[in-house]
């Protein structure tokens, strides 16, 4: 499995995001938790350089994926997966005393996810507005968009796709299910260009549709529950590294990095500290990790990844 060179990592199914830099953050470590394992491509670089991978994902067409590629070292016993999501780890893993040297979530979404006209992820034309990451999930965009109040509709524009026009888009979507239910990509996006006018395009689509999909599969809750779950996950030195798409998901990873990092976290006018008194580990880049031009340039969709690394104390 060993390879070499920019994309080595990649597959049909999936092209992994910042996988070298992964491998560096990693180095060294034996056992590795890949919270999202996707098409497998972060795992199999991580199984490249020696370690052994326990692997979660809620998409069994992914799981089904990976499972074939990596029989091999499955076979060898230096890789399972668990069907579930890794905002449940601590309670999917077998052994409740398992602990990992690293761990990473990479929060984006598969290639084939995408390239999947029948996931409906993609505002391509006539894809059912569908984006479930577990398909036995039962709400469905379709499902939300027909059936939300506006309110809810306008927070999820504003909170997950920072729309700055949230209510108006909200109340036109409220306003055109009522002649006609919402069930394909078209629907959408003529809703989301009457407000918008005929100027919008792709990447005001791509901004809105992903905010649909953060609130369709509980994304930030989901992320929010994970994060001490993770970090509890970790031997002593152990590195947890996340990657980002959005910056509602990269806001909570840094404060929560940042929160971790502090030796107190008492009010700032308690006279008397009553908290744990000591750091519980320390961030490792201050600034987050982008893609390379070289990478963006094979991969454009790795283009708004960043990376987010902390350690915990040894």
């Amino acid at each position: 499995m060993t390879r070499d060179g920019p994309g080595a990592w990649d597959s049909s199914y999936h092209a992994p995001v910042l996988a070298d830099e992964i491998l560096e953050l990693f180095r060294g470590a034996s056992s590795i938790l890949d919270c999202t394992l996707g098409g497998g491509g972060h795992s199999a670089a991580l199984l490249a350089s020696g370690a052994s991978v326990t692997a979660i994902d809620r998409d069994p067409q992914s799981i089904t994926a990976a499972r074939a590629r990596l029989a091999e070292p499955a076979a060898a016993g230096r890789f399972r997966v668990i069907l579930g999501n890794f905002a449940e780890a601590d309670r999917l893993l077998q052994d409740s005393h398992q602990r990992f040297d690293g761990i990473l979530a990479d929060l984006g979404v598969s290639s084939h996810q995408i390239d999947d006209p029948e996931r409906g992820f993609s505002f391509r034309e006539g894809a059912p507005l569908d984006m479930r990451m577990d398909p036995t999930a039962a709400i469905d965009a379709a499902t939300l968009l027909n059936s939300a109040a506006d309110e809810e509709i306008a927070t999820i524009l504003r909170e997950h796709a920072d729309e700055p026009r949230a209510r108006r888009i909200a109340r036109e979507i409220v306003r055109r299910r009522l002649n006609r239910a919402f069930a394909t990509s078209d629907d959408l996006v003529g809703a989301i260009r009457s407000v918008l006018g005929p100027r919008s395009g792709p990447s005001d689509f791509a901004r809105i549709f992903q905010g649909f999909r953060i609130a369709v599969n509980d994304e930030i809750e989901s992320l929010t529950r994970a994060l001490p779950v993770l970090r509890d996950l970790l031997t002593p030195g152990g590195t947890l590294a996340i990657i980002s798409y959005h910056s509602g998901e990269d806001r909570l990873v840094k404060n929560a990095f940042r929160e971790w990092s502090k030796d107190c976290i008492c009010p700032p006018r308690q006279p008397t500290c009553t908290c744990r008194g000591k750091a519980l580990g320390a961030v490792v880049n201050r600034k987050p990790i982008g893609p390379s031009p070289e990478e963006t340039e094979r991969n454009p969709r790795a283009r708004s990844a960043r990376l987010r690394a902390w350690r915990s104390a040894a």
